[in-house]
């Protein structure tokens, strides 16, 4: 189900009587136009309000509440110069059940976007989200090639998490997002190429390890993601960069330690720290060659002084 575009959400502060550029984010927030092919770049915030994948998962259920709280704490950030308008497409909601339905009205969403000439930056929801996200990607694409046949592009799927979510189950949950690709890679002929930032050795089952390695997943574990690691792992991240030609960025926020980020399914012990996490995005979406991104696992129930929705708004702001 779609929810339209609520302005009631994008609020803030006003400092009119100060001097110089006063504005703040929400004052750049126009409604996405769906009839308009003109967005010309302009980022384009969609909502994923989905907790019926970390349910499956049996994760700790709230992230469907996400997409409105990530808006209100990235609403009175400061405008964002480099852009003149932030557009928001509204919401895609799950709240029937029926996940497979919710993804692929996402996908629909997704790729709107994307005609039009809009970035969608997708707000979960739990990290079922990426499956809808990379759909709606892959539809433009395939629409794209369709109308002006073409050398097929080049994506790298980039993860920042704890967890690999390449679970083999059906049906699919939060866990499964990138196992699912993996299988719509294999039926097209198209590489996987899916590297995952942050992943925690004791988090994941050695079985999932083991299917890691039989897709030639590239990975980094979180102790080899602290700040002392960040001038290579950015090295590492340019040649990456260097041989795709479109990147899906994904986050989910229990990539960060727990005192950064309390408020996710699954906290964690260690965690990347945010500076690193924040410097590895800007260096993707600076790459020129980011053509969807979302955040997600946020959960407000489970958060403590609005922390983990500051760090993932701080994210958000990045890739404006």
């Amino acid at each position: 189900m779609r929810v339209p575009f609520d302005d009631k959400v994008w609020a803030g502060r006003s400092d009119d009587g100060e001097p110089g550029d006063t504005r703040r984010v929400f004052n750049q927030v126009v409604p996405f136009d769906r009839a308009s092919s003109n967005h010309g770049d302009v980022p384009v915030i969609v909502g994923f309000g989905s907790d019926e994948g970390v349910r499956r998962n049996q994760g700790r259920i709230g992230a469907a509440h996400a997409p409105k709280e990530l808006r209100r704490a990235l609403a009175g950030l400061p405008a964002k110069a480099a852009i003149v308008s932030l557009a928001d497409a509204g919401d895609v909601v799950c709240d029937d059940g029926d996940l497979e339905g919710a993804q692929a009205e996402l996908a629909s969403v997704v790729s709107e976007v994307l005609a039009s000439g809009g970035r969608p930056l997708v707000f979960g929801g739990g990290h079922e989200v990426a499956w809808g996200t990379y759909s709606g990607l892959r539809l433009h694409q395939q629409r794209c090639e369709a109308s002006e046949p073409a050398t097929p592009r080049k994506l790298l799927i980039v993860n920042f998490d704890a967890h690999f979510d390449l679970r083999q189950k059906r049906p699919a949950n939060s866990g499964t997002p990138f196992d699912q690709i993996a299988h719509d890679c294999a039926e097209r002929g198209v590489p996987f190429n899916y590297v995952c930032f942050g992943i925690n050795d004791l988090g994941n089952t050695a079985s999932l390890f083991a299917h890691a390695q039989r897709l030639a997943v590239r990975y980094l574990l979180d102790v080899d993601m602290q700040e002392t690691h960040l001038a290579l792992r950015l090295r590492e991240l340019d040649l990456m960069l260097d041989e795709v030609d479109d990147v899906y960025l994904t986050i989910d926020l229990d990539v960060l330690p727990a005192a950064t980020a309390p408020g996710v399914s699954a906290p964690a012990a260690l965690g990347v720290p945010l500076s690193v996490v924040e410097a590895m995005v800007q260096r993707v979406h600076g790459s020129g060659k980011l053509r969807a991104a979302d955040i997600a696992e946020y959960n407000p129930s489970l958060d403590q002084d609005k922390r983990t929705a500051r760090a993932a708004a701080r994210l958000a702001y990045r890739l404006l």
